[in-house]
């Protein structure tokens, strides 16, 4: 890695604490043979056993798998390896196929009425059969549960499920829907639509029920956890025949997946170092670098510089919830963004290893070339009310010069070149204009310090990560520090996960360092802009399933509209998008600023056959729905000996 990285490495306690206990420990981990007959900590065979870093660190509440109920998380392997969605998403080719379904959906003509055939030899883990009746239980679970977040999302897409038969399932739509499989399946992390065990839940009150534990459907079940909620195991089925990963890919090798939370990023590293964790989710570049240097076994997405996977389908930014004063006016939001240097924010956050985006997309190769890139002219002539320009085209030049002037190794020199790395560009660092738009909002500067128009001292409170989403995390803290020193005191409130998210889905927040609703995998943007449409809109302290801002374009929400009746092979697919884009920037309800660089290094001591930038199966998203297709793909490194 850089030189400019290793002397911020050597500068931090942090990193010299890590490097110290590296160096103490790595003389032995390093040479354990893969093939030794080691045991985990949780007595499962340690070659046997497939162990991933918990996204969402140490779970508070872990007898609870209730995957519909408020602050709840399933992300400590029920949602990789043991559930399943009627369709799911190959990364690798950009499309969705069936997984609890047997095929696509069969649409009529105007795309209101679909048949859902369904996969057939599937069972649950406790046995029973998996039929039509339990995917019609789910919808009028949901739709008559009205304290369920998603109900009301739900029902406005969703008008009715019928049995055809035990295998098939005729969907209704309260409007043209062609893209069904959207709706009801994933293509970026998962969906909210969960089938869940009928003969289970049909017992239950689906609002207070903890699902604990959890009848699966995938190749995996439950076997055992940590009443603090820092692990979970699963175990392969008897019968994973009858799962959707058997059917599709065959038999998985390992028999158990560890999900384990070691703590902070210091103490998750020293456990890779140390073998005993071969998936991480999320570290930071400075602990890359020493993790390599002591570990040959670790490798990253790719081989040298960037190192991270930089097309991870969210961005990070500030999101708002603009139902609030003073977030409810643009120009203040205008104000926070041209008061922010991103130049210095990128080096504090991840040392300059972030691809700058000015749209509510992330900048992704695909994206940056159907979006980004066309829309760098349109981005150059936009003009604030007043006739300002705000966009900075030469952001990635100004960034890369002083990248290599620090001794970064492999940063080009063309503009263009740099733009593609570094994006195509970004706000301008402007306090000034910050300033008069802050002014006409009706803020004073008393003495280096704004006020509200109230007259009330202005100070931010930014929600943020705690031990989880590094960059967000990060990206939190020197947003703070260019707010504070712009006059505005800003603090940063790290959350654990439960609280974080139902923070937001409650509208208990004013700013936080989200990327909800900037995500996309594919040219066609429906599945995430949709989340910005009005009738999302819910009154705080009710959760919102989507649009947690809160935030209300009329113009915006026709436009979606427009969009969602299209197919998503359309010709009319990327000039609507794009126009949503637009209208994004103009009110700009959240400040996009980065894709997310991914550092998710894996350990290949005990498995192999990882994803990676020169083995491109999948894109290395372990939390995501489709982690059981690539755990099913890896293949036991003592197998080799």
């Amino acid at each position: 890695m850089s030189n400019s990285l290793r002397r911020g490495v050597r500068t931090t306690l942090f990193s010299l604490g890590l490097a110290i206990a590296l160096g103490s420990t790595m003389l032995t981990a390093t040479a354990v043979p893969a093939w030794a007959q080691q045991m985990t900590d949780v007595g499962t065979p340690r070659e046997q056993t497939l162990v991933v870093d918990m996204l969402n660190a140490r779970v508070g509440n872990p007898t609870n798998m209730n995957m519909y109920q408020q602050g709840v998380t399933i992300n400590h392997g029920y949602h990789q390896m043991a559930g399943a969605l009627l369709y799911d998403i190959d990364t690798a080719k950009g499309t969705q196929f069936p997984d609890l379904a047997a095929e696509m959906p069969i649409p009529n003509e105007d795309f209101t009425v679909f048949t859902v055939p369904l996969r057939q030899g599937l069972t649950w883990s406790d046995g029973t059969p998996f039929t039509a009746d339990d995917v019609i239980f789910t919808d009028n679970m949901i739709r008559k549960t009205s304290a369920l977040a998603y109900s009301s999302a739900y029902s406005s897409q969703i008008a009715s499920m019928t049995k055809v038969d035990d295998h098939t399932v005729e969907v209704k739509t309260t409007k043209p829907t062609p893209r069904l499989s959207v709706v009801l399946g994933s293509v970026i992390y998962g969906n909210n639509f969960h089938v869940v065990p009928k003969h289970v839940w049909e017992k239950e009150d689906p609002a207070t029920f903890a699902n604990f534990p959890p009848v699966s459907i995938s190749a995996y079940k439950y076997k055992d956890h940590d009443p603090n909620g820092t692990w979970f195991l699963w175990e392969k089925r008897e019968d994973w025949q009858n799962s959707d990963v058997g059917q599709i890919l065959g038999e998985p090798k390992p028999q158990f997946v560890l999900f384990r939370s070691y703590g902070t990023e210091e103490r998750r590293v020293l456990a890779m170092a140390a073998n005993d964790i071969d998936i991480l989710t999320d570290i930071s570049p400075e602990s890359l670098d020493i993790l390599r240097n002591q570990n040959p076994e670790v490798r990253a997405w790719f081989t040298d510089f960037p190192y991270a996977n930089l097309d991870d389908p969210c961005e990070r930014g500030m999101h708002f919830n603009t139902s609030k004063a003073p977030y409810d006016d643009p120009k203040t939001r205008w104000a926070l963004a041209l008061a922010i240097n991103a130049e210095q924010a990128s080096i504090a956050t991840f040392s300059g290893m972030l691809r700058a985006s000015p749209l509510a997309i992330p900048p992704t190769t695909v994206l940056m070339d159907t979006y980004h890139q066309p829309l760098a002219q349109w981005l150059t002539e936009f003009t604030l009310e007043d006739g300002y320009k705000p966009f900075d085209p030469d952001y990635a030049v100004r960034l890369g010069k002083r990248l290599r002037s620090e001794g970064v190794e492999n940063i080009p020199e063309d503009p263009e070149a740099l733009r593609e790395l570094l994006g195509v560009g970004w706000w301008k660092h402007d306090p000034e204009q910050a300033t008069k738009l802050l002014t006409e909002a009706g803020f004073t500067n008393n003495g280096g310090q704004w006020q509200k128009p109230d007259g009330t001292p202005w100070t931010i409170n930014i929600l943020a990560p705690a031990d989880f989403e590094v960059q967000s995390q990060r990206l939190a803290f020197a947003v703070a520090n260019e707010w504070t020193q712009f006059g505005i005191p800003t603090q940063v409130q790290q959350m654990q996960s439960g609280a974080f998210f139902t923070a937001e889905n409650t509208g208990d927040y004013e700013v936080g360092s989200y990327w909800g609703s900037s995500c996309a995998i594919t040219p066609d943007l429906f599945v995430r802009l949709e989340a910005w449409h009005k009738d999302y809109v819910r009154p705080n302290g009710t959760p919102a399933s989507s649009n947690q801002g809160r935030y209300v374009d009329e113009e915006l929400s026709a436009l979606i509209d427009e969009l969602r009746a299209v197919p998503a092979d359309d010709d009319k697919v990327v000039p609507l998008s794009t126009d949503i884009l637009k209208e994004l920037v103009d009110g700009l309800p959240s400040i996009e600023m980065f894709g997310t660089s991914k550092f998710v290094p894996v350990n290949e001591t005990y498995w192999t056959n990882y994803p990676s930038a020169d083995n491109y199966y999948e894109g290395p998203w372990w939390w995501w729905s489709n982690f059981k297709f690539i755990a099913a793909q890896l293949e036991p490194k003592a197998a080799a000996q």
